[in-house]
């Protein structure tokens, strides 16, 4: 343990967002969204790390883990932080993936979160997604949305996560934790019963099959704020994504209900910050009447001259979001390039504004 520890500090030290060990390879850290070694550490032996992890890992976890092969848990080192773990097999043996927790929420004024976002922690009811792909900090937007209603509401918070991730001290709320396979044993499960736990607002790691996401919009329907993540890039593709999942002879009920139940959507990337550092990028969709008309109305493709139309409300679009960080010299032309889901748009935009791309820099990345 005092092994893995050092890694674990190292980490944290670095400013890395992850650490990754891996069997008969030196250890690596993530800094600033790309890999690197971690100076000084020979390459790690397959039994080494697999005592390191027999050691931190609660016994259900590890009984997984040797069930499975794969495991996930928090594990805390006291005034350092918390780590998301993940314990897999590759073909040469153990190998563990830690994704550092800071151990303090940060503030929104830290994590540049807009207004618009922070005030959908006034809604009553209703569902709201923080989207985007893995590592783009959907958990500590959310962390940073439950704390500020932690401080600002008197209610009753339940949150499902697969591990806990950010833990929290009541202040004005009442919040309790529960973990998937340690306090329940699925999200859908747990989803159930909340149903019966008097919560006001619901936090959802992830809205993982079809039965979880008809309960969460059922009970956004009926009087409570959930909250949730999925794993997309943008907030139509989010809209056609939870549609699409389910069969046919369903969709036209999920579409009323989405219509009637969803608030906004937040999709999010991480880009690299100029000189160092991360800084997210919001794409914000507003669910207004027309929005909701045209989820209901199967017109998913015009909700994008909505949101370009819809600025006063808060919506934005994520090229839009880029380009300010851009122009305000935050992010470099080409990271924008990189991060946009909309290539052809990005680029145009980025011409229009005098920027330009090194297509030589970019072939080789």
């Amino acid at each position: 343990m005092a092994w893995l520890d050092t890694l674990l500090k190292a980490t944290v030290e670095r400013g890395a967002s992850d650490l990754h060990v891996s069997s008969g390879v030196k250890p690596m850290l993530r800094v600033d969204g790309d890999m690197a070694v971690l100076d000084g550490q020979p390459e790690v032996q397959a039994s080494k790390i697999k005592e390191a992890f027999a050691e931190i890992a609660p016994k259900p976890f590890w009984e997984e883990y040797q069930a499975k092969n794969d495991a996930d848990f928090a594990y805390a080192i006291e005034g350092v932080a918390r780590f998301r773990c993940n314990l897999f097999m590759d073909a040469n043996g153990p190998c563990g993936v830690f994704r550092v927790i800071p151990s303090r929420i940060p503030t929104v004024a830290e994590l540049g979160i807009p207004k618009v976002i922070l005030e959908l922690c006034l809604l009553k009811k209703g569902l709201v997604l923080v989207t985007g792909p893995t590592g783009s900090g959907k958990s500590t937007t959310l962390s940073v949305l439950i704390d500020h209603i932690n401080q600002t509401r008197h209610d009753h918070v339940i949150t499902v996560e697969d591990p806990i991730e950010f833990t929290y001290t009541n202040k004005s709320c009442l919040i309790n934790q529960r973990q998937v396979s340690l306090h329940t044993q699925s999200f859908k499960k747990a989803l159930r019963a909340a149903l019966r736990e008097d919560p006001d607002i619901v936090l959802l790691g992830e809205m993982r099959d079809l039965e979880t996401v008809e309960i969460a919009l059922e009970m956004a329907e009926t009087g409570h704020l959930v909250f949730a993540t999925l794993h997309t890039n943008t907030a139509i593709g989010t809209i056609d994504r939870i549609i699409d999942q389910f069969p046919s002879g369903q969709q036209n009920q999920i579409r009323a209900m989405l219509a009637s139940s969803l608030k906004a959507v937040v999709s999010q990337v991480l880009c690299k910050k100029i000189p160092k550092g991360r800084v997210a990028a919001h794409e914000i969709l507003i669910v207004n009447s027309a929005v909701a008309s045209n989820i209901r109305d199967s017109k998913s493709h015009q909700i994008m001259s909505m949101m370009q139309i819809g600025q006063a409300l808060g919506m934005r679009l994520l090229n839009d979001a880029l380009m300010d960080h851009v122009k305000a010299k935050i992010v470099e032309p080409i990271e924008a390039y990189l991060q946009s889901p909309e290539k052809k748009d990005i680029l145009m935009k980025l011409k229009e504004q005098g920027y330009s791309i090194d297509m030589t820099k970019l072939s080789a990345l």
